[in-house]
């Protein structure tokens, strides 16, 4: 039904594929207009709007290695690295 388009950013003017998975995913969610932006510069833009997040070093509590986190690390409760929180979220 769907097939892939070309489309020239708007950003770089770098041509990028619209794939037909893509275009059935923007049925689905109800999406009327086509993307105008190359992945890298929609991700450029949206970690731009974010600024720049402080990161906190910390100690994850299941293997000991440092852990950099976006939040201040309390003593109460535990950290983990981004390896055993992956894990723990897989093991339910």
């Amino acid at each position: 039904m769907y097939e892939d388009k070309i489309l020239v950013c708007k950003d770089c003017g770098q041509e990028f594929t619209f794939t037909a998975g893509e275009q059935e995913f923007y049925a689905e969610k109800g999406f009327e207009n086509e993307p105008q932006r190359c992945k890298a510069c929609r991700d450029a833009r949206k970690n731009s709007s974010r600024g720049n997040r402080e990161m906190f070093e910390a100690t994850c509590a299941a293997c000991g290695k440092i852990a950099r986190v976006p939040f201040q690390p309390r003593e109460d409760r535990p950290v983990y690295c981004s390896d055993c929180f992956a894990k723990m979220k897989e093991n339910g």
